[in-house]
């Protein structure tokens, strides 16, 4: 059973997805406003995001996400005016760094990715906007815009635990950008001013732009409906975009709107609020820079609890790294095992081994406990706690000679199940199942002289970045440029 912490009713629920089959998960993520490239505060959402996402995978779920990129808002109209350029010429290489990002930090493609200014979407959010009005929940002032009047809207500050009688509103907020003290009805359509230059669109209250709470709205619901199960960000975007989030939708289709909230704590660097005043500001790219990798930083963000504080260090750096090599000890160590033996491995036991079947030296694969873990609200902790222990304890086995190539085979395939979640294995030589699959079918051919096959498992192996080599004490599979 999976157990999520839901921050509007603040308990550990059950998690049951709305589909009837039990079985579809649609999920949406907010994703980057891209007027800069995105920083490690950022990501420490999404990879908490992509965490998610693939344990429900490895549950069984198939999960329908959606994340949105923001190309148009207070803060990347004022890039692309203070740049000298047009709004989409601006925004384009903070696109391509963010698709980049995720890459380096192999964080998974969601299913769609829609942009704010995709006419498909402008028309989403003014089709909203003209059901609010006619039902009373907008108005448009003197200033041309149109705004969400909170008063009408009575559950407006449970997601953030508010009561909304201190939330009267003393005032119109046209900004995206205000927080709590200085609250009022949010805008849903902004008038054309002349500091858009040529940022506006046309709708049936005059030139303009959309609020940015809108467009979520609009791109959730134009894609996966009036009804998500899950929807995700950091802890700074309960209020207020989540909380107009909930206003908005809910108020054009009277539904609830999304059944599990999750949100993120912020990370910390050094201690401190991450800010460019402090000269701790770091995006993906800074942290590259300084010579580690995409996965160190990718386990430096995932092994925190992602409702706790994450505090980011170099000295946390060093750990992640050292952690990944003891990692990638065991599984050289166990591959390393598999190549001594399996040339004399029968050929029936090697068949049983492909086919997943386990060997039969009764050792208890901690797989259930691995996944009971982020079963309890993704707890992280737990989960790696069990992956260590175990490599510990394979470690003293095959020092004492206790594994054999079958053992050490079944632990790599645990392992390659571990990691469809954790998205860590090394980059640089240690040896799969699929891999030490793909070296055995060859052999195999080799010893039936069937060379078509057996070069044509050569090339596919060279194609993963792996050589197999034919020596006197049988096949050698090494990366390639490998010793």
């Amino acid at each position: 059973m999976i157990r999520l912490f839901n921050t509007y009713s603040r308990t550990l629920e059950e998690f049951r997805p709305l589909d009837p089959a039990g079985r579809e998960v649609k999920m949406y993520t907010c994703g980057p406003t891209v007027y800069s490239h995105a920083h490690i505060g950022n990501f420490r959402a999404y990879v908490f995001e992509d965490l998610l996402q693939r344990h429900l995978e490895l549950r069984g779920f198939k999960v329908r996400r959606v994340m949105n990129i923001t190309d148009v808002d207070d803060k990347t109209i004022r890039g692309s005016r203070e740049a000298g350029v047009p709004l989409a010429e601006f925004t384009a290489p903070f696109k391509k760094a963010f698709f980049e990002d995720l890459e380096t930090l192999r964080i998974k493609r969601a299913d769609s990715f829609p942009e704010a200014t995709d006419p498909r979407e402008i028309g989403k959010m003014i089709e909203m906007i003209g059901t609010l009005l006619e039902r009373g929940l907008a108005y448009q002032a003197e200033d041309k815009s149109v705004y969400f009047r909170i008063n009408k809207f009575p559950d407006y500050g449970k997601l953030a635990h508010f009561d909304l009688a201190e939330l009267r509103s003393t005032g119109r907020v046209q900004s995206d950008e205000y927080d709590k003290e200085n609250i009022g009805d949010f805008a849903l359509w902004k008038a054309w001013d002349e500091v858009d230059g040529a940022v506006k669109w046309e709708s049936p209250w005059g030139a303009g732009r959309p609020g940015w709470h809108i467009e979520c709205s609009a791109m959730a619901t134009q894609l996966l409906g009036e009804q998500l199960d899950i929807h995700c960000g950091g802890v700074d975007n309960i209020f207020p975009h989540h909380e107009a989030e909930i206003a908005q939708t809910e108020g054009c289709t009277g539904k609830q709107f999304v059944r599990y909230w999750l949100h993120c704590a912020h990370l910390m660097v050094e201690g401190q609020k991450m800010a460019k005043s402090l000269g701790n500001f770091y995006t993906l790219r800074d942290v590259i820079a300084k010579g580690y990798s995409g996965r160190e930083v990718r386990y430096a963000l995932m092994r925190v609890h992602y409702r706790a504080p994450l505090n980011f260090t170099w000295e946390g750096m060093e750990e992640a790294r050292q952690a990944l090599a003891r990692v990638d000890d065991w599984a050289r160590r166990l591959g390393g095992k598999v190549e001594e033996e399996e040339n004399v491995q029968p050929a029936s036991a090697l068949d049983g081994l492909r086919r997943g079947e386990r060997p039969t030296s009764n050792v208890q694969h901690p797989m259930e406990e691995f996944e009971a873990a982020l079963d309890d609200d993704l707890n992280i902790s737990g989960a790696l706690g069990i992956l260590f222990e175990t490599i510990r304890e394979t470690n003293r086995r095959i020092d004492a000679g206790e594994i054999d190539a079958s053992e050490a085979k079944a632990w790599l395939e645990w392992w390659e199940r571990v990691d469809r979640v954790l998205a860590i294995s090394g980059e640089d030589g240690a040896l799969t199942a699929e891999i030490l699959a793909l070296g055995e079918a060859r052999m195999q051919a080799r010893l039936a002289k069937d060379w078509r096959k057996s070069d044509e498992l050569r090339d596919e192996l060279a194609a993963r970045g792996w050589e197999a080599r034919d020596t006197k004490d049988g096949q050698k599979i090494t990366r390639r440029g490998g010793a």
